[in-house]
């Protein structure tokens, strides 16, 4: 052989042995350097209270994080979390619709019209979850400014009424003029997001604002409206739910049932100390905690359940019904929108029991020992609480039991943060200075004074007993009060 054919066979020999050693330490590298960047665009509604647990809380605690799948397809996952914020419920849908946002939260209403709209355009959601819920249509409502002379729906005929259209509050106002056979020229209703609506009727530029949680009690404890219709009247369930891209969640599923048990543990979470809860929320979303305690305290308006109920499914349905009727609507597949593997899954590897939850609808309650009456908690929805400035929310084991606890305190000096009560007819935690009592003290000795958050059911309490209609001032200001368990 020629000086430089060994001299070529020692070159492509070297080359042969640098490209073995290549290949063989590409199949070393771990996979971690080849690792996949995943987005997960995340819509969210912070100052909607009832959705808390779905966005915020899980944010600032880092829980998603904790759940997100690391093995398998996942080992070495570069997770990228795009959290985005909304008032309401439409712009969610608008970024779901966009391929922006993959998992995304909102009312029944939007809800409805997000599977819907993703239907039409190719851009299918699918319902993966519930938040939060209110058997009755709580949380909704409908407000006047405080010194407003209207105290009913009925009394806003004619007049200047706004609310966020394509909202929760949107479709209680449609379905209570549904039922009332009101034709859509009853109001001259205008689309405004809650911020704008709120600052027109604090300025009496409105007659009434509709809203979503937690505005129908957010502005009355503010100082400057008065509820006059809340969602509990439509006797329709009302509940924010969870929706993810279908093509998102068949690709990632295990990333929707971390999802799913991140939501879960929030849950767990408020429910352990609500007190602290809340005032972290506050924190967060600038909602004062007092406000928050009436919906995600024990015993509030709405109840923190994942599982997806029938009740929930005749709902949608019934809301479909109203927006087609309106002409607002082409049809919706509901069934094929509806997927509770994700949940049901998410329950599994929690080892809880979906079957027991999906049949239950309790909430948790109240507990403790009332120190005033020295009585146990029997039926902690017949009491109420007190919130000490500086102290603790201290029970009580009746309506009668709390007025006494609140001149106790008053008496000692102490500042009070706010009195909850329930009301009589709604069933649902308000607080104790916005509601109107029907009094009696017939006997002379035993005062009587019923809760409601509407002046128009007080009223009629009171004429069935053949009592008064009082004021929470006036309560307090009467001398046989005390005498009330």
């Amino acid at each position: 052989m020629r000086a430089g054919d060994r001299n070529f066979e020692s070159v492509v020999g070297v080359l042969r042995g640098i490209l073995v050693g290549s290949v063989m330490s590409a199949m070393l590298v771990p996979a971690v350097a080849f690792a996949q960047t995943i987005e997960i665009g995340i819509g969210t509604q912070n100052t909607t209270t009832n959705t808390v647990t779905g966005g915020i809380v899980i944010k600032e605690l880092q829980l998603l994080e904790k759940h997100l799948p690391k093995t398998g397809k996942y080992q070495g996952a570069n997770y990228k979390i795009d959290w985005q914020n909304f008032t309401s419920g439409p712009p969610v849908t608008n970024g779901m619709m966009a391929n922006r946002i993959h998992i995304g939260m909102m009312g029944d209403y939007p809800l409805l019209v997000n599977g819907a709209t993703g239907q039409q355009s190719k851009n299918e959601t699918q319902l993966v979850a519930i938040i939060a819920y209110n058997a009755y249509g709580a949380g909704n409502g409908l407000v006047v400014h405080k010194d407003s002379p209207y105290y009913a729906l009925e009394d806003l005929k004619g007049k200047n009424v706004s609310v966020p259209f394509g909202s929760a509050a949107h479709g209680m106002l449609l379905q209570a003029m549904k039922t009332r056979g009101w034709p859509e020229n009853f109001w001259n209703l205008a689309n405004q997001s809650p911020e704008v609506g709120t600052t027109n009727l604090q300025e009496k530029r409105l007659d009434g604002h509709a809203n979503f949680v937690p505005f129908a009690e957010l502005l009355p404890y503010r100082g400057f409206a008065r509820k006059i219709f809340d969602g509990a009247e439509t006797k329709v369930p009302t509940f924010h739910g969870v929706v993810a891209r279908k093509d998102f969640a068949e690709k990632y599923p295990e990333i929707v049932v971390a999802y799913i048990k991140a939501l879960m543990e929030a849950n767990d979470w408020v429910r352990k100390n609500p007190k602290l809860a809340v005032e972290k929320i506050e924190e967060w979303t600038k909602i004062e905690k007092e406000v928050g305690y009436v919906f995600l305290g024990p015993g509030g308006i709405h109840t923190l359940d994942p599982t997806i109920k029938s009740k929930w499914l005749e709902t949608i349905a019934t809301g479909a019904d109203v927006l087609r009727g309106l002409g607002r609507m082409k049809e919706f597949n509901i069934q094929a929108w509806v997927n509770d593997k994700y949940v049901r899954q998410a329950f599994k590897e929690r080892g809880l029991d979906y079957e027991r939850q999906l049949a239950s609808l309790a909430n948790y309650e109240v507990t403790g020992k009332d120190p005033v009456c020295n009585a146990p908690l029997s039926k902690p929805r017949d009491g109420g609480e007190i919130w000490v400035e500086g102290g603790e929310i201290v029970p009580f084991s009746s309506q009668g039991c709390t007025l006494l606890g609140l001149q106790k305190y008053t008496g000692e000096g102490k500042k009070l943060r706010a009195v909850y009560l329930y009301d009589r007819g709604l069933g649902i935690k308000v607080f104790a200075d916005k509601a109107f009592y029907a009094f009696s003290d017939k006997d002379g000795k035993k005062a009587e004074a019923t809760p409601f958050l509407l002046k128009k059911d007080a009223q009629a309490h009171a004429t069935k007993i053949g009592g008064r209609l009082m004021t929470y001032n006036e309560v307090l200001g009467s001398p046989t009060t005390t005498a009330s368990r």
